[in-house]
């Protein structure tokens, strides 16, 4: 079998930054990428690359993970699509990938609509019906009440069915940039521009997609030593510092974009910030969160929030760095909106206080400001003097805390390997992680027993 080329690689390298393969592999992939361009590594690049490759699967005896390399991806319209087609006579052919495009399936539905006299959006099925004398006016005279009812219904099914795909699209969107910033949006020719770039922003958009751990302490960080490695070798010259800067927006870096590239991403963190704080304010109306507290109560939706609160911090600290580089921060005097806690589960709460912690200072201060999207429609006044007041009540630096600045620049953390999780749990190998699954264990006491005895 031929080796892969620079360009396939490359190729894969790109893919994964809409996948959720571990950080070794991704490392493996840099090590075959520089190994086909017969480059030669400085050792500490190469010491990095090889500890973190020395735990790729293709390395390991099991050779695979029991964790799913994908983020979850919503079920399409086919099933609804193939069964129009067998109803309607004037469908399109549609390809296999037509289930999942929201804009085909709209044209099918309306097309499908002119068939029997149905405008897009009429879906009540006691007023927006055609009866006899309508249906036989429309021309629809050979179609008997039941087959016409069949194919309304359908529609207005099909409706209901876009609008969840179009929903769950925009969620899986949210939490991949809550994860990995704009990566999943980078084109292949941006991304592939410079091998070296490349290579930095698909290993630590892996290390961004890594799982939550169970854990009463911080998460894991991104940027470890592999990282720090990787972006040592990046040169004023070849890099392309605006692709870069997509998922790693240091100071350091946006001084090297112009500020025409700057003001486009200003302008797509802008408009992704107001996308976000639709889906917190929707969660928020469903059902109320314990402000004070930010601990799940029965019938909140903590798995939307938490996604929607990752997703705005990301974006938020990319608006104000961008912001700052660009010499106008003088913004956030007037517009400072806050940062948003995720929700914590009980038994992680109760594991803090046992554990002589208690609630996130960070928390006290999202109490006491204005909700975000209050702020982004100009409901609320939320300048930056007012979250310095209630940072200074609550006794939290307002700078280091990245409330009123960018983030402080990451130290490099020391590599470790990706353990193998079961509901955010580290167990020892796949085969043990997959019967768990399977089995559906872990209470909350068995989660702090597990996290106890692995971390």
């Amino acid at each position: 079998m031929p080796s892969p080329t620079t360009e396939q690689i490359l190729r894969e390298l790109h893919a994964s930054l809409t996948l959720r393969k571990r950080p070794e592999d991704v490392a493996r992939l840099i090590q075959d990428m520089y190994a086909a361009q017969g480059t030669t590594l400085d050792a500490a690049t190469d010491a990095a690359l090889a500890k973190a490759a020395e735990h790729s699967l293709r390395n390991l005896w099991h050779g695979y993970t029991s964790m799913r390399e994908e983020f979850a991806r919503p079920v399409g319209a086919q099933c609804q699509l193939a069964r129009a087609a067998s109803l309607f006579t004037t469908m399109p052919e549609l390809a296999g990938d037509a289930g999942d495009d929201p804009a085909r399936i709209e044209a099918v539905i309306r097309r499908a609509g002119e068939e029997i006299g149905r405008s897009y959006g009429q879906n009540d099925f006691g007023m927006d019906r055609l009866d006899r004398a309508e249906r036989t006016a429309a021309g629809l005279g050979g179609i008997s009440k039941r087959q016409y009812n069949k194919r309304f219904r359908l529609l207005r099914r099909m409706e209901a069915k876009l609008a969840r795909l179009v929903h769950e699209q925009r969620r899986r969107e949210v939490v991949m940039t809550g994860k990995g910033a704009l990566a999943h949006a980078l084109p292949y020719e941006l991304f592939a521009r410079d091998a070296d770039t490349a290579a930095f922003i698909a290993y630590i958009t892996a290390r961004g997609h890594m799982r939550s751990i169970f854990t009463n302490g911080r998460q894991r960080q991104v940027y470890d030593e592999v990282a720090q490695a990787l972006f040592a070798r990046l040169t004023a010259e070849r890099a392309c510092w605006y692709a870069i800067a997509h998922v790693h927006p240091t100071a350091e870096v946006l001084a090297q974009v112009s500020d025409e590239d700057l003001t486009r991403l200003l302008v797509r963190w802008s408009g992704f910030l107001r996308q976000v704080a639709d889906l917190l304010e929707d969660a928020w109306n469903r059902h109320p969160l314990e402000r004070h507290t930010m601990i799940v109560r029965p019938g909140d939706d903590s798995s939307t929030w938490n996604q929607a609160a990752q997703a705005w911090n990301t974006a938020r600290a990319h608006w104000f760095a961008v912001l700052t580089e660009l010499g106008q921060d003088e913004v956030l005097d007037r517009f400072c909106p806050g940062k948003v806690p995720r929700l914590m589960a009980a038994d992680v709460a109760y594991w803090h206080r046992m554990s002589g912690g208690g609630l996130h200072p960070d928390t006290y201060v999202w109490a006491e400001l204005p909700l975000p999207w209050e702020v982004l429609r100009g409901e609320e006044q939320c300048p930056r003097s007012l979250v310095e007041t209630v940072c200074a009540r609550h006794r939290v630096d307002p700078v280091r805390g990245a409330w009123t600045a960018p983030r402080p620049v990451a130290e490099a953390v020391a590599f470790r390997r990706t353990p193998e999780l079961v509901h955010g749990v580290a167990v020892a190998d796949p085969l043990m992680a997959g019967a768990l699954r399977s089995a559906g264990v872990f209470s909350g006491k068995q989660k702090r027993a597990a996290a106890e005895e692995w971390l």
